[in-house]
Order: structure tokens, then sequence, then C-alpha cells
């Protein structure tokens, strides 16, 4: 009878089990450059291969890679930094200086930093990842010491989006604050991440039209840095075109490039980095020319 009862229990246990297998152990910082923030299972997933180019083929945004570059090589080091706010013309590599920017700082310092990408629905989850990654710099977490950049990219607030209060807590006035081995950096279109018109909106059905709108805009008062990227012009356009080509070697002279560049600009209706990118991926096909292994050669 024991024995009948014991069988019966382990199969109960092991059907529980199956129900509800046991969590997967925490991914360490110290594992993995890159983890994507899933906040369902709490967890962190790692990347892999992240998705990006070397710096030094971001053309026509020289002042806005130094001055990210330097923020991130400071707090790679331990040195004071602040966070940071890329906004402005889509297609001009803000999320992409981010990641080129997070590579360079590891190859100056290997190892110092982890990227961690969040979202822009699970920005209401923020502070349950910065407790995780508050957690993992105690010396008595069980896991090595790392500094990790925080990314959302196209971040922007609607109408009755109240998730801007939460980030403003955790960049600045909540009790807990920002774990000092952690650093947030967005991208966005709009200055503020509020539409124009939200802002508007503001100042013409509230009491007090300046507190509403300050309200509203201090977000964007949080990150201590605010990047800049303008439309580019021909000359810019072209430059980040003869960049990609040198670098992938396409077989074709500068004169037939820049005329396919310009016509290809114009039927797009717009220059931009992602543009010029387009333009290469297009022409290196129409060259046969295999550009996916030369990626490979990204870090």
């Amino acid at each position: 009878m024991d024995h009948a009862v014991t069988d019966l229990l382990a199969r109960i246990a092991d059907a529980l089990e199956r129900l509800a297998p046991p969590a997967p152990p925490r991914a360490s910082l110290a594992d993995h450059d890159a983890f994507v923030w899933h906040p369902s299972r709490q967890a962190l997933e790692p990347v892999d291969h992240v998705s990006r180019v070397d710096i030094d083929l971001l053309k026509g945004v020289e002042r806005q890679k130094q001055i990210l570059l330097d923020n991130t090589i400071r707090f790679a080091r331990g040195l004071p930094a602040n966070n940071a706010m890329l906004w402005g013309s889509r297609g001009m590599g803000k999320s992409s200086l981010v990641k080129a920017a997070h590579a360079a700082a590891n190859r100056e310092i290997p190892g110092s930093l982890a990227l961690i990408e969040i979202h822009r629905e699970d920005i209401g989850t923020l502070p349950a990842l910065l407790d995780i990654l508050r957690h993992d710099s105690r010396p008595d977490s069980g896991h090595a010491a790392r500094r990790a950049l925080v990314l959302c990219d196209d971040l922007s607030f609607e109408r009755e989006d109240a998730d801007y209060k939460a980030l403003k807590s955790v960049l600045d006035g909540g009790i807990k604050g920002r774990p000092e081995t952690v650093l947030f950096y967005a991208t966005s279109n709009r200055r503020h991440l509020m539409p124009r018109d939200m802002i508007e909106n503001e100042r013409s059905t509230a009491i007090n039209p300046s507190e509403a709108t300050e309200e509203k805009v201090s977000l964007s008062d949080r990150f201590g840095i605010w990047i800049g990227f303008h439309k580019c012009d021909q000359t810019q356009f072209l430059a980040m075109v003869e960049g990609y080509a040198e670098k992938f070697r396409l077989p074709i002279e500068r004169e037939p490039l820049h005329a396919e560049a310009i016509e290809w600009s114009v039927t797009r209706g717009a220059r931009s980095g992602r543009v010029a990118w387009q333009f290469i991926s297009d022409l290196a096909g129409r060259l046969g020319h295999d550009i996916t292994m030369a990626d490979a050669d990204f870090s």
C-alpha cells in the first residue's frame, strides 16, 4: 500500500513538473554582450549577434557620434555619465549609433558594458528591469558586476499614455533611483517624446497652461544629453554611400556611384543613412556582390 501511494505521489509530482517547469536560470550580464528584456517572463533573453554597423561607417553625424561615444566610454570606465536622448529625423542612424558606441566601448574596455533592449510597449516595466539589474550589481548577488546600457528605440507617448510618469520617476525622481551601474539611452523622432498636438491641447484646456505643458515636456529634461539628428544634404548622403561602397569593396567607379545614388534618393524622396543603406543593398545585388559576409566583420 505504501509503495502504491509513493508511486502515485511520484506521478503527481511528474505531472506538476511538466505543467509548471522550474524557471530557467537567470541570464548573467557577464555571459553575453546584449539582451532583450521580456517582462512577461521577468527575464533577459541573450542576443548572440547584434545587428549593427561599425561606428566608422556612420557618416554625416560626426559631432553626434563624438558626444555619445565620449559619454558611453566614460560610463564604461566607471566615471559619471548622463542618460541620453537621441532625437530627430528618421533613418539618420540614432539607434545604429547607440549600438555602435556600445561595441566601440567594449573594444576599448573589454567586457565593460552589456546592452539591454526594452521595447516601447514594455516601458512601464522598466522599474522591474532595474530591480533585477540592481540586484545583479550587488557584491553578494553571485553574478559578476557589469555595467549596462538600457536602450529603448523609437520612444514616444500618446495622449492617454501614462507610462511616461513611470519613466520620469526611474530616470530622476524615484526613491530607489537608477542604479549607478545602469544608463538609459532612448531614440525618438520627437524632441519632447510627445506629439505636438498633445502639448498644444494641454495649453488650450488646462487651468494653468504653463504647468500642464511643463508636466508633459519635463520628461525630456531627465536626459542629461540631448543629441539632435537632422536631415542630411546631398554631400553627406554621398559620403554615406561612398563609405558603404568602400567597406564592401563594390566594383563601381565614383561617378556612376554618385549618379545612381542621387537617382535613388530622388525616387525615394528622401536622403538619410537608411536610404543610403537601401541603395547599397540594391546596388550590391545588381552587381552580384554578397555583402552579408562583409557584415559579419562588423564588431
